[in-house]
């Protein structure tokens, strides 16, 4: 029985674990947390911090391949352990994944559309860069910042002083793009095979993802070159595995946003919504399996559970449904903004949804602590 090493313990290594077990594959998992969600299903277990470069090498050496769950692995560990062990999709896509300015250099040097960006060191570049790209604009940290954490709308003098408080880390300056709607591609990539899952459109809210919904509501044929362009991308940098990719939908054109070579909050419709799901086929990629063609199975829209959302969720579980998928990541502290779960809708369009939703929640149930 073959063994995956999984950094990082948290839901997309649950989520990981899950998916292994049902191929009879074991897992065994590393975090820093003695109560991470992956624990509960993994095999085996080792808590550590992600820097503890000891017991990374244990997990490699328990393990007959390695993936990592998060981008924020510490890179001068990794890189010598990609000599010595199977950590089949390398350091690179972690690398380039790992620094904004970087991702976007990354995505137009290999055939992707970007919006135009510039890197911003102080506070001197700050405003030479705004003045040449002008308002608005968008200056983000180029490293560690997520579901809207780490950046800052430029649209006045008054947003740019705000601003320079940024720039005491690297920053880069982007173009304030008016799209029409965010997308998501999931591609699981080994040299000439290649599949990649339904285009699924992303709804925000609070700078944190909401909603995923299949089908998109972009026409078929902009999707499909969405779809060829991941595909195209992977192999002109050379990356295998798992790749996700946010795009921006402007009209009949698209722009790459940014990427995560790891499974997606984004894909995990991909579990009950289609025929394969993005999880099982890292799994497949990791043990040498041949790798299965996705196809949607119907309508579908998951929604991420929040702190703020629980209440309603366990509401939603206790009704059940035919349709209705509630995942529930097992995690001990509940916070409003804290990714707890999600909920799957198949057979439901979007304009469903809400009706559904709307029904379970209630503002009382926001828990107090912030």
């Amino acid at each position: 029985m073959k063994t995956i090493g999984i950094i990082g313990g948290g839901q997309l290594g649950l989520m990981i674990a899950e998916q292994a077990r049902l191929l009879g594959v074991r897992t065994v998992v590393l975090d820093p947390a003695e109560d991470a969600p992956a624990f509960s299903v993994c095999d085996e277990h080792i808590v550590a911090r992600f820097d503890d470069a000891a017991a990374l090498e244990e997990l490699c050496r328990r393990s007959d391949a390695v993936t990592y769950e998060f981008e924020n692995v510490p890179g001068e560990i990794l890189v010598p352990l990609c000599e010595r062990y199977n950590i089949p999709q390398g350091y690179r896509p972690l690398y380039d994944s790992q620094d904004r300015l970087r991702e976007k250099t990354n995505a137009a040097e290999h055939g992707l559309p970007v919006p135009r960006f510039a890197a911003v060191d102080d506070e001197v570049s700050l405003r030479r860069a705004v003045a040449e790209m002008g308002m608005p604009c968008v200056l983000k940290t180029r490293t560690m910042g997520y579901d809207g954490h780490g950046q800052c709308v430029i649209g006045s003098a008054e947003d740019l002083e705000r601003a320079v408080g940024l720039t005491s880390v690297p920053c880069i300056l982007e173009e304030f793009v008016r799209f029409d709607c965010e997308v998501s591609t999931v591609t699981v990539r080994r040299g000439d095979e290649c599949i990649t899952f339904p285009v699924g459109r992303n709804i925000h809210r609070d700078g944190i993802l909401d909603l995923s919904v299949l089908p998109s509501g972009v026409s078929s044929e902009l999707c499909g070159r969405i779809a060829a362009a991941s595909e195209r991308f992977m192999a002109s940098c050379g990356y295998e595995g798992i790749l996700a990719i946010e795009y921006f939908v402007c009209g009949d054109s698209f722009l790459f946003n940014e990427m995560a070579p790891r499974p997606h909050n984004s894909g995990h419709y991909t579990i009950e919504g289609t025929t394969t799901n993005q999880f099982r086929e890292l799994v497949r990629y990791l043990t040498g399996e041949p790798l299965q063609q996705p196809a949607l199975e119907g309508p579908a829209v998951m929604k991420n559970i929040l702190g703020r959302d629980v209440a309603a969720a366990e509401r939603i579980a206790a009704a059940g449904g035919r349709g209705v998928f509630v995942h529930m990541y097992g995690k001990s502290e509940c916070r409003p903004k804290r990714k707890m779960g999600h909920i799957t809708f198949v057979g439901r369009a979007a304009e469903e949804f809400d009706a559904v939703w709307n029904d379970y929640f209630k503002p009382d149930d926001m828990p107090a602590k912030q």
